[in-house]
């Protein structure tokens, strides 16, 4: 069970789940749903299910513990005789002290597991003339499905608890759940537990309404894999894993047919885990919204993969940016280049944090480390040339606000994002330089004029069938950006329209959905960060 979409999943798992969630009484809902998501993560990762364990039965512990403190520390606050800065900071240094000892241990674990061998491999060449080895090859016991997303989840649940917008859950098995929540376990979308934990254990029965509009929820999100995703695979890797001698057109085609599969292997995904939820009675939040509207590159990191986004915003940029040693350098840069510019230069420390740690979270390679600073550098640059851009636009005859502009914004962000996902898709870093080199200066149409460019796993059907259902997402992706929402519209239609709907699309999925003897199947792309 690999895959959301296998036939074990789709036509036995989850059909078996929402039965017997339903046959079970109201109070034991939860804990189907709970053994089913271990079963799911156990059939996957099998005795690495400790790991998760361990996860939740620390910032379960961790939340009791700030819990008491901040019980204690309102009892002491009450006595008129105390100096209360004193009380303060006395039982902050204690909240700090636990929530850094748990953030570290589950940070710690997942670094161990999926990072040692990485951080082995950068160290030995620079510790090598101080005569010190460094053994290779980490500690070999695998990587949890999931463990970057349910590892995020943990943090900000310990971290929400301490700033006390989340309450500490005495019930360590309703915290299970939301951690291992099986539909958002493999690729997310990082939760809060303000949003889906009570949810989860209200046990609410699954109605009509919720089965049907999950269903098609899921479906789309099964059209978008099979029809898009998994038909552009063969091309994407035979360019990327070297296997052809390609030009510069070729290397552009590939990096744009990748950033389309990734978005719609990762959203289709995300259809999934959200019409799965929906069956189950619970709102998982929504972790894409029209990315390709986006007008910078900024924007388009809030309407891409939100919920990571939000995490990285939430727990990392403003803690950071609020920090004495920050504020202290924001006061010296206001000083130096006034009110607008000193606090953007000095954001960037912050910004830096964020995105190395949205590089290092995606995988352990130099390349995502690039493509980490790719994105900074240009976030940062664009903040500190939007007040320039701003005057200049007016003299220039430009109209800030008009179409064209707007028009020009778009398309000058689709290129941002397509070498933004050429370097992230290369197997290491000197392989993305490699690759952006022969864009610059390697670019010609050769291959599509000799016909090499459809010889890579892709005829003129695949790219047609590619190019329409791309249409259509763009189509409906449009008439979202405007309040529109055609598929959910189309669920709230009569039940025979809804139904015929529902099969039209099964069908569409049949007939050109990409399986068969010449199609290799996909697992999930995002469950690998």
């Amino acid at each position: 069970m690999k895959s959301y979409f296998s036939l074990m999943v789709l036509g036995l798992f989850v059909p078996a789940a929402v039965a017997l969630y339903q046959l079970a009484p109201r109070r034991a809902r939860p804990l189907v749903l709970l053994a089913a998501s271990y079963a799911f993560f156990w059939s996957i990762s099998g005795k690495l299910l400790a790991f998760l364990l361990f996860s939740t039965l620390s910032v379960w512990a961790t939340g009791l513990v700030l819990e008491e403190l901040q019980r204690r520390r309102a009892a002491e606050m009450r006595d008129p005789d105390v100096d209360r800065r004193v009380v303060k900071r006395r039982f902050a240094r204690y909240m700090r002290a636990a929530v850094a000892a748990c953030v570290v241990a589950n940070l710690g674990v997942l670094a161990a597991l999926k990072y040692l061998a990485f951080f082995e491999a950068v160290a030995a060449p620079l510790l090598a003339p101080l005569g010190i080895e460094v053994p290779q090859g980490g500690l070999r016991l695998g990587v949890p499905i999931g463990i970057s997303f349910y590892t995020l989840s943990a943090v900000s649940y310990v971290v929400d608890v301490y700033r006390k917008t989340s309450p500490a859950d005495h019930n360590p098995v309703r915290l299970a759940l939301f951690l291992a929540f099986f539909p958002q376990i493999m690729e997310g979308p990082i939760a809060r537990y303000n949003e889906t934990a009570c949810s989860l254990w209200s046990g609410r029965p699954v109605t009509a309404e919720n089965l049907f509009g999950g269903t098609a929820r899921a479906l789309w999100g099964l059209a978008k894999k099979l029809i898009v995703a998994d038909r552009v695979n063969v091309f994407v890797k035979t360019v990327f894993d070297g296997s052809a001698s390609v030009d510069g057109g070729v290397v552009a085609l590939a990096a744009v047919l990748y950033t389309i599969q990734l978005y719609c292997d990762f959203s289709g995904t995300m259809d999934f885990a959200v019409g799965v939820g929906r069956i189950f009675g619970t709102r998982l939040p929504e972790n894409f919204r029209q990315p390709f509207a986006s007008r910078t590159a900024s924007e388009f990191w809030q309407r891409w993969h939100v919920t990571l986004g939000a995490w990285f915003r939430d727990y990392v940029f403003y803690p950071v940016s609020l920090s004495k040693p920050i504020k202290r350098l924001t006061n010296g840069s206001r000083h130096l280049l006034g009110n607008r510019m000193g606090p953007l230069a000095a954001s960037g420390v912050a910004l830096a944090c964020v995105w190395f740690g949205n590089g290092l979270w995606h995988g352990a390679g130099g390349q995502y480390l690039l493509f980490g600073a790719y994105y900074f550098v240009l976030i940062w640059l664009g903040g500190l040339m939007a007040p320039l851009a701003e005057r200049l636009c007016p003299r220039l005859g430009i109209d800030h606000d008009g179409a064209a502009w707007h028009a020009w914004q778009r398309g000058r962000t689709l290129v941002v994002i397509f070498i933004g996902e050429l370097i992230f898709r290369a197997s290491s870093a000197p392989e993305a330089l490699g690759l952006l080199g022969t864009l610059a200066s390697g670019f010609s149409l050769a291959s599509f004029a000799d016909g090499t460019a459809f010889s890579m796993g892709m005829d003129a059907a695949d790219f047609g069938v590619v190019a329409c259902a791309v249409a259509v997402l763009a189509a409906v992706g449009r008439l979202r950006e405007r309040g529109a929402h055609p598929v959910r519209r189309a669920w709230e239609l009569p039940v025979p329209a809804r139904a015929a709907a529902m099969v039209a699309l099964a069908f569409v999925i049949v007939i050109f959905g990409a399986y068969g003897g010449s199609y290799v199947p996909v697992d999930p792309m995002y469950a690998q960060f």
